[in-house]
């Protein structure tokens, strides 16, 4: 994989939704692939997406393979080989998108690794405690994780975690094997989604040195700053965050409920914590992260110390 490395005392912008832009370009991704369907059906429209955020600030894409598994892809009468392929086209089109924009700033393809409830596309992400033993959990994710280490991605995005155990399984997979990662959870207050401590979350990836930063995604935004305290307090890496807008996942009627509290003026609260990597994740559209990295750019180079680990 290329190098990833924002450099320090800088903080980078990531992208926001995907599937939510692509549903504003008029797509209906009410099945089980989720935005991975479009890598079949339209994927110069996942392109067009990623070269948008791009065009709105981000220098950070996370690809559509988020929710493509092996699994999911063979329903739809894919074989390995051909899931594969889409799996790698996931990231060719993020970095297609990339070389559209001739400007010289540095930008990173992040290949989305989602958990095993996002396969099961019945919000089980969002809880956790799937029923699968640690090696359960190697056995399912490591072909994808396998593919995607080698498909010119420049980091592996190990986002919307939603338990300890699942974050054991991925971070067993990653070390010793030069790849490098990032883990964000899903949370709720200072707990994981299935209810375990954050501090203790964080604490997997602390000893893993392919994990090049932790955080959070895909939770509520008045959530994030307590993360970063306690992702920096217990691993010393650098902290990524994106939230969603606020809203709350309706399983049973498949759709977002209640009003939207994202805002990128909250970027502020969150440089200031020590994020080192801010955007966004469901309902945050490139409009949202234009705003966000202009308050980034106005911020300039600030950053607070480094935790004290002595």
């Amino acid at each position: 994989m290329a190098e990833f490395g924002i450099p320090v005392g800088e903080v980078a912008v990531a992208d926001g939704g995907l599937a939510t832009a692509l549903e504003a370009r008029g797509h209906d991704l009410s099945d089980a692939l989720w935005s991975a369907r479009l890598l079949v059906d339209a994927p110069d429209e996942i392109r067009a997406v990623h070269a948008a955020f791009f065009r709105a600030g981000a220098v950070i894409a996370t690809t559509a393979s988020y929710q493509a598994s092996f699994e999911g892809f063979a329903a739809r009468g894919i074989d390995r080989e051909h899931a594969a392929r889409l799996l790698r086209r996931s990231v060719e089109l993020a970095c297609a998108a990339r070389d559209e924009i001739e400007d010289g700033r540095e930008r990173w393809i992040a290949a989305s690794i989602g958990p095993y409830g996002s396969a099961l596309a019945d919000g089980s992400e969002y809880r956790g405690r799937y029923g699968l033993s640690l090696a359960a959990l190697k056995r399912w994710h490591l072909p994808r994780l396998e593919v995607l280490a080698d498909s010119g991605a420049d980091v592996l995005a190990l986002e919307t975690i939603p338990d300890i155990d699942e974050a054991e399984a991925l971070a067993g997979l990653l070390d010793g094997s030069g790849v490098p990662a990032w883990l964000s959870y899903t949370v709720d207050g200072e707990r994981t989604r299935a209810g375990q401590p954050l501090r203790e979350a964080f604490a997997i990836a602390a000893g893993v040195p392919e994990i090049v930063a932790v955080g959070v995604n895909c939770c509520a935004p008045h959530d994030v700053a307590v993360a970063i305290t306690l992702a920096r307090e217990v691993t010393g890496k650098p902290v990524i965050v994106y939230p969603n807008s606020g809203e709350g996942w309706n399983d049973e009627r498949r759709c977002w409920t209640g009003e939207p509290r994202f805002s990128a003026a909250q970027a502020v609260e969150w440089m200031e914590s020590g994020a080192a990597i801010v955007g966004g994740c469901c309902r945050v559209l490139p409009a949202d992260i234009e705003r966000l990295a202009a308050i980034v750019a106005s911020a300039g180079r600030r950053s607070p110390e480094e935790p004290n680990h002595e």
